[in-house]
């Protein structure tokens, strides 16, 4: 065969493949482009911030550069009660602003313009530190149209005059959640390899919960769908199970609360001490165990309580977030 159709059928080949992937590719995201970002949406880019990825001001995946969601009960500035508490999401001086701050237009007709306009998000200062809240259009609604008011960002510190060192002073430990730096540990530990956070439209909805919608992800990066599903779907697992002991348990060593589970230990990321700031023993935890796991004691060793700073707690935050 002459070199001539070796030429043309490459040609075609790759003419072939390029439309494949303009269809795959190009195609949907001028639905992403035209799509309106959701409550669900906002409130998971407000909660991880701009990137749990790899980022240079977080090289190593510490969970660095992150907001707190903060569950206020009292008004930072009157100190008046709130009933019922909302959720504000903290970003302390030199925090990264979310992708939907920084480029408006990701958060979809109306969105944008409520909380430009009403919200003021475009006034928000890295450098000073600011505090966010998700609010309820008056007049809008989702485009569903059932009757949902449509949801928008507001800056609570050009609107209200809240600091972020205000909302933490009045905050107690039990309402801070650490659920940004909780996802970089969800990224850096690749529990996505084993995990989904995508439940498809099948018997998905009866076991996991319904499947996101477009808007739920809306200035997230990344979004975390998952690659593989060797473990249960996770979005919705915070509503399923809520319980920080049982969580506790799976994750320092999964055979504890199922014996035949497949999950790797992560009971190094409890850190060097326990939460009174004693060191863990790790060598004497398994060996008991072991005993345990044999038969030749009735009970497992406790699971030591992590301290607060730990990189455990952050990661439970984020799964006991998921709802």
């Amino acid at each position: 065969m002459k070199f001539r159709e070796y030429k043309i059928g490459s040609r075609m080949f790759g003419l072939a493949f390029g439309l494949s992937m303009s269809i795959t590719l190009l195609f949907p995201s001028f639905d992403l482009a035209a799509s309106v970002a959701s409550e669900v949406g906002l409130d998971k880019q407000l909660t991880s911030g701009w990137d749990s990825g790899w980022q240079l001001s977080d090289p190593f995946l510490d969970g660095l550069n992150k907001p707190l969601k903060v569950l206020v009960r009292k008004d930072p500035k009157s100190g008046k009660p709130i009933e019922p508490a909302i959720y504000a999401y903290v970003y302390p001086a030199g925090t990264s602003l979310p992708n939907g701050v920084t480029h408006t237009a990701n958060l979809g007709k109306g969105v944008e313009e409520l909380s430009v306009k009403d919200g003021r998000i475009t006034e928000a200062k890295k450098k000073d530190g600011v505090v966010f809240l998700i609010k309820h259009s008056k007049d809008l609604e989702t485009f569903e149209g059932n009757g949902h008011p449509l949801a928008y960002m507001e800056n609570a510190t050009a609107t209200m005059g809240w600091t972020p060192d205000d909302v933490l002073k009045l905050a107690a430990d039990t309402d801070v959640l650490h659920a940004g730096s909780g996802k970089t540990m969800f990224v850096r530990e690749g529990c996505w390899w084993c995990h989904t956070l995508l439940p498809e439209q099948t018997q998905d909805w009866q076991v996991f919960g319904a499947p996101p919608m477009l808007g739920d992800f809306n200035g997230e990066s990344p979004t975390a769908f998952g690659s593989d599903r060797k473990g249960p779907d996770l979005l919705h697992v915070g509503s399923r199970n809520g319980s920080r002991e049982w969580m506790m348990l799976h994750f320092f060593n999964p055979r504890l609360v199922q014996p035949h589970s497949i999950m790797p230990r992560f009971d190094y990321l409890w850190g060097k001490v326990d939460a009174k700031g004693d060191k863990i023993d790790y060598a004497k935890w398994r060996a008991e165990y072991d005993e345990y796991r044999e038969g030749k004691r009735t009970t497992p060793p406790d699971v030591p309580m992590y301290a607060k700073n730990s990189e455990i707690r952050n990661l439970i935050d984020f799964v006991v977030n998921l709802k």
